[in-house]
């Protein structure tokens, strides 16, 4: 059932008394620079590394200054286009298991939703319509349902970890869950139309746990998209999950197994929403999964074809082992180029071929810039943000449907968002990382239609510095996207770009949106059109500045508009200026919050509310949560939590208040 809104004022539920406690103080050593040059240096999570490179210089011959690009107005006349994009954001997200109360929501109950992902999730359902969001990993293999009295489990919490035993490089850990976390997920979706992806574990082939589908079903409904049966089963062997000589066609039998299992299991009553392969194509080529018979062998039971890849690993960096040290000062021009990225989708023109004759969306269902947590100085540049940006267009002409930007915890450098470490709740906010932006553009790019098809037009004679796509929405020309991964900023290698619309001609004026940053290498004050999420522990996901729309007035006569194109730089040429994404600035949905303190509150609140409100209680803040904190609603939050066990709180507003959105009730 679900439970109306709710403003619930706590007015004096504490006791008076003389002293007054400060909390929620920045500490002064962030404040402040070190002045001793022999004290040891402070040990920098991954998420917050502010290793900067060089960026390469610009390449020589240089790519040309000026090119034209002649489209015509009409799709029909537009050969290689895609098929039409449908459905929410191109890019989702792929949460590692493991860190899900890192990302969604930390206590048990399904008490406290992190506000500023809600805020995140906000802005692309206004550009798209939804989000797409898995929840899983390597750690979904081990993963296990247990009561929420589980003594492995910290007291409030629904998620826990113990060792796996796994020999996996990332050291996977098993995942111990309570029925929580769908909960949690159902909350969220009664708020935003974000659907959800869950993965059955495939460590044991023998006694296969169905809780995750069976709660997955029940609680989620048709939020449930699909449930993943298997997680890269080409790397079992070398996991030491399968033995030796497991092959394609074994996989295949196991998947055919497990669906005899559903099928007889009655509280699993949607037969039809697995999805696999998901093969990291490491091990086995996509190819030697179709020469199964997968496709038309199970086609009636999936939901969708799934891939997972990354183009490069930082594993032995990360966790040391045998191997060779990638530098990523030397790997840093892969990601300022379109070559490898071209090279890399087309490995997969075959296998999106079958998916579009089989009617089946494929999905890239886990990727980034690279595998292990990514490179410090890549992952979170703005060359990174260039480059999921072209990543994501080549896939979408490549007719995959969707691709899943996977997130970890503070240990990894390629993280979209990542909130503050938990000791930090209380005076850090949460760290956009630069290809947030990427999943912004291209859910503008391509908007709520389900009309939307793209082509790569190989534009300034395909070099491989200045991509450019054509975006075709109702059958006739809307967008143009044109890349600048050259990094020069004395100008000499801006762009110039004419482009004509043969028979139809160009408008009087064209509308552009950037994405900028003054370097590929840098990592903060990124725009896209002139609004920024902040820089490290600096947000709550809204959109903050001006939206700054640049104007470009067309050569009628000449049929010409010239757009131009800073080096480095990004520009989204809006030709139907009267389209509703043209304008979006800041999702007009937010979640205001205060759960950070002091200085980073940014909601009003009445003054009625804050004459009577009780502020925080010294007494209960041994649980980590104050009623402007991060989950907790009062002193006597303890209370109200076993009032109201499914309630979800979105944070304090101030002093005493919480707010109650559209919840499930247990």
């Amino acid at each position: 059932m679900l439970l109306s809104s709710l403003f619930v004022l706590c007015g004096s539920l504490g006791v008076a008394n003389a002293q007054i406690t400060v909390y929620g103080q920045i500490p002064l050593g962030q404040t402040m620079t070190p002045t001793d040059p022999n004290a040891p240096a402070a040990t920098t999570l991954a998420a917050y590394n502010n290793m900067r490179l060089i960026p390469p210089p610009v390449p020589v011959p240089p790519p040309a200054r000026a090119y034209t690009l002649s489209l015509p107005r009409d799709a029909a006349s537009m050969p290689g286009l895609s098929v039409p994009h449908v459905g929410p954001s191109f890019w989702g997200f792929s949460i590692e298991m493991s860190v899900i109360s890192q990302v969604l929501g930390r206590n048990s109950h399904s008490s406290y939703i992190q506000v500023p992902w809600l805020n995140l999730m906000a802005n692309l359902q206004e550009r798209s319509g939804g989000v797409l969001v898995r929840l899983g990993g390597n750690t979904q293999e081990f993963a296990k349902l247990v009561e929420e009295d589980d003594e492995r489990l910290a007291h409030g919490h629904y998620f826990g970890k113990v060792d796996s035993g796994t020999s996996q490089t990332t050291r996977t850990p098993a995942v111990l869950y309570t029925v929580d976390m769908f909960y949690m997920a159902a909350n969220i979706s009664s708020m935003l139309n974000v659907k959800w992806f869950l993965g059955i574990p495939f460590n044991d082939s023998v006694n296969w746990r169905l809780d995750i589908a069976e709660k997955g079903q029940e609680i989620l409904g048709d939020n449930l998209l699909g449930l993943q049966a298997g997680n890269e089963p080409d790397f079992y062997v070398q996991f030491k999950r399968r033995p030796e000589g497991y092959t394609p066609a074994d996989y295949s039998n196991e998947v055919e197994n497990i669906i005899s299992v559903i099928d007889a299991n009655p509280r699993i009553p949607n037969k039809h929403m697995l999805i696999g392969p998901s093969i990291s194509r490491i091990v086995w080529q996509p190819n030697q999964v179709w020469e199964t018979g997968f496709i038309p062998r199970f086609r009636e039971r999936l939901y969708c074809l799934t891939m997972e890849h990354y183009p490069h690993n930082n594993c032995v960096g990360q966790y040391g082992g045998v191997g060779v040290i990638e530098d990523p000062q030397l790997t840093f021009p892969y990601y300022l180029s379109h070559a490898g990225l071209a090279e890399l989708v087309s490995h997969y023109y075959e296998s999106t071929a079958l998916a579009v004759q089989a009617q089946l969306p494929m999905i890239m269902f886990e990727t980034n810039t690279a595998s292990c947590g990514g490179f410090p100085g890549i992952s979170d540049s703005y060359g990174a943000a260039l480059w999921i940006l072209d990543y994501g267009m080549q896939m979408a002409w490549a007719n995959f449907t969707h691709g899943m930007l996977h997130v970890g915890g503070q240990n990894v450098f390629y993280n979209p968002f990542t909130s503050p470490p938990t000791n930090q709740t209380s005076y850090n906010q949460w760290t956009v990382g630069s290809i947030y932006y990427s999943t912004i553009v291209l859910a503008e790019a391509f908007g709520k239609s389900n009309t939307s098809r793209i082509v790569d037009l190989g534009g300034n004679d395909r070099n491989v510095f200045t991509p450019s796509y054509a975006i075709y929405e109702r059958d006739v020309l809307s967008k143009v996207a044109l890349f600048n991964y050259v990094d020069d900023n004395t100008g000499a290698s801006d762009l110039s770009v004419t482009v004509t619309v043969p028979g139809g001609g160009v408008p009087a004026s064209v509308r552009v949106k950037y994405l900028a940053g003054d370097s590929v290498s840098t990592k903060t004050n990124i725009t896209w059109a002139g609004q920024t999420l902040g820089n490290q522990l600096d947000s709550d996901g809204r959109f903050r500045g001006d939206l700054n729309i640049t104007t470009i007035n067309c050569n009628t006569g000449a049929n010409q508009c010239v757009i131009p194109v800073p080096s480095p730089g990004f520009a989204l040429v809006f030709f139907e200026t009267d389209e509703e994404a043209f304008g979006l600035g800041q999702a007009t949905q937010t979640f205001s919050t205060s759960a950070r303190t002091q200085g980073h509150n940014t909601v009003t609140v009445d003054l009625a509310v804050m004459a009577t409100s009780n502020g925080h209680s010294g007494m209960n803040r041994d649980t980590g949560f104050g009623s402007t904190s991060v989950g907790s609603v009062s002193a006597a939050g303890a209370g109200w939590r076993g009032l109201f066990p499914g309630l979800t709180v979105l944070g304090a507003v101030v002093g005493g208040a919480w707010f109650v959105i559209r919840a499930f009730a247990r």
